[in-house]
């Protein structure tokens, strides 16, 4: 039985439901966002509501995602009255086409979507985190079994259960849950262990650590100065990683 993504709630990209996985995380993401943030990156930001959450913040936020659908869905639901702060600018692109300025953001966010890259991705964003910049990874990963199983078995009851208190509280509301647009699915490949060594290589200095809700925390501070000494060196160690994944994907 899998208890994980694809399993019951299809948890890694759950089905139109009142509690939504992401969600439910936002409010430990935006405690790790620095008082002093003034811009902002969202990799495939979906619809938009964390986006629009930092935006809230009064920061400037740049929103990337390769799906045409939900950036549209994005960009409709940040046009409604009653928006704090400027809105998020919403770019329907790839975030590996994307030329990103070094050192210029405060905040990078990752939300559901660094499994549908190549992870030595986080080498651009790491060098587009400004001095003291911070990037926050809420991903996704492939469970191991018996390793994961006490965790998804304990996070199925307390899924069910708080899908269906969000859902009365609507109903008692007198209101419905909105359907939103659909994201790509893709099932996570990288194991938890393969994620904290890739992350050891390319991220020194990280946090990792194990969520409830099939998820996992990824966070990286970038140390000021950090991106511009250690950028010739590393250039070369980040190639070869995406040489290498480019090679895997081709024998696949």
């Amino acid at each position: 039985m899998n208890l994980g993504p694809g399993g019951p709630g299809d948890v890694c990209h759950p089905p139109p439901m009142p509690f939504d996985h992401n969600d439910h995380y936002h409010r430990l993401l935006l405690r790790r966002v620095p008082a002093d943030a003034r811009t902002a990156l969202d990799v495939g930001c979906g619809t938009g509501r964390f986006a629009r959450r930092l935006a809230a913040r009064g920061i400037e936020v740049d929103a990337v995602d390769p799906s045409r659908e939900t950036v549209e869905a994005a960009r409709a639901a940040s046009a409604r009255p009653g928006g704090n702060g400027p809105a998020p600018r919403f770019r329907h692109a790839d975030i590996a086409d994307v030329d990103l300025p070094r050192s210029h953001y405060d905040v990078i966010s990752c939300l559901a979507s660094l499994h549908h890259m190549p992870f030595a991705t986080v080498t651009a964003l790491r060098d587009a985190l400004a001095p003291g910049g911070v990037l926050l990874v809420l991903g996704c990963y492939r469970e191991e079994f018996p390793a994961d199983l006490a965790r998804s078995l304990t996070a199925v009851p307390v899924n069910a259960a708080a899908r269906l208190a969000v859902a009365a509280g609507e109903r008692a509301r007198g209101t419905r849950h909105a359907p939103r647009a659909t994201p790509p699915v893709k099932e996570p490949g990288m194991t938890l262990a393969d994620i904290r060594r890739e992350a050891d290589g390319l991220l020194p200095g990280h946090t990792l650590r194990r969520l409830l809700f099939w998820r996992y925390l990824l966070v990286f501070r970038q140390v000021a100065g950090a991106a511009r000494r250690g950028s010739v060196h590393r250039h070369a160690d980040d190639v070869a990683r995406l040489a290498g994944d480019a090679a895997a994907r081709h024998r696949r």
